[in-house]
């Protein structure tokens, strides 16, 4: 069945509605009538199951038949990925999201290609997040990550709450492998941690200022093997040995 997204101050299962975008895709793209079934979700881990009753103007009313609740994956990872060239952050939130990402960070560093003044910024921000909803749509995925406006590495050290197990890409020498930063942190603390911060540069890396600072604040630098990998690829690579030794 089609998936359709309700944020949360629209969620009434006693009176479900389609407005907008997705009213719009259901009417006029899938041609949804009444009778057909599909399935809404708010983003927070409630689905439901409902019937097109009728369609109405812009909006399409529903008739709730079952609901269900998906409870969080084990661990909240955030990405903080540093805004590539060309398309790629589209990419990157889409996998990201597909992967079980609960937000994603896009970062200015200094070596960006990319740079937004504020309202590019929004704007980048709601095409993202668009990206995001059309995503967890395909894939299922009932908790909706958010993407955050971007910002500075610096600006996000000042605004972000600290997870327990913050991680950074790094190809400088002495960065420790993804599986012996878990095994310290799991012998040190007694238990698998339940969020985690994964930053990933741009390319050509974070520079030294930039390393040094999440140092500072926490981050332990992790090699991602004897490969330089491509932006896109290293963020679908983290992301994916995180979920795999994370969530079972």
């Amino acid at each position: 069945m089609h998936r359709f997204y309700l944020p949360s101050d629209e969620w009434q299962p006693e009176a479900l509605r389609l407005r907008g975008s997705e009213a719009h895709h259901a009417h006029n793209v899938l041609r949804l009538q009444p009778g057909d079934k599909a399935v809404v979700f708010n983003g927070r881990g409630r689905e439901i199951t409902a019937e097109v009753v009728s369609l109405e103007g812009r909006e399409i009313a529903l008739r709730r038949l079952h609901e269900n609740s998906t409870p969080p994956l084990p661990c909240r990872i955030t990405l903080g990925q540093a805004i590539p060239k060309g398309k790629n952050m589209d990419l990157i939130v889409q996998k990201a999201v597909e992967i079980g990402a609960a937000e994603i960070i896009p970062i200015m560093s200094d070596r960006t290609v990319v740079r937004l003044g504020a309202h590019d910024a929004a704007q980048k921000q709601a095409k993202w997040q668009t990206i995001a909803i059309e995503a967890a749509k395909q894939c299922g995925q009932n908790w909706l990550a958010q993407v955050a406006k971007p910002c500075s590495l610096a600006e996000f050290f000042e605004q972000a709450e600290p997870s327990q197990l913050q991680l950074i890409g790094s190809l400088q020498p002495g960065a420790l492998h993804l599986k012996q930063v878990l095994a310290q942190f799991e012998a040190a603390h007694e238990l698998r941690p339940a969020s985690v911060l994964m930053l990933v540069g741009p390319e050509g890396d974070f520079t030294p200022a930039e390393l040094s600072l999440a140092r500072s604040r926490g981050c332990q630098p992790i090699t991602l093997g004897p490969i330089v990998l491509r932006v896109e690829t290293a963020a679908i690579y983290c992301l994916s040995v995180l979920s795999y030794e994370l969530f079972a």
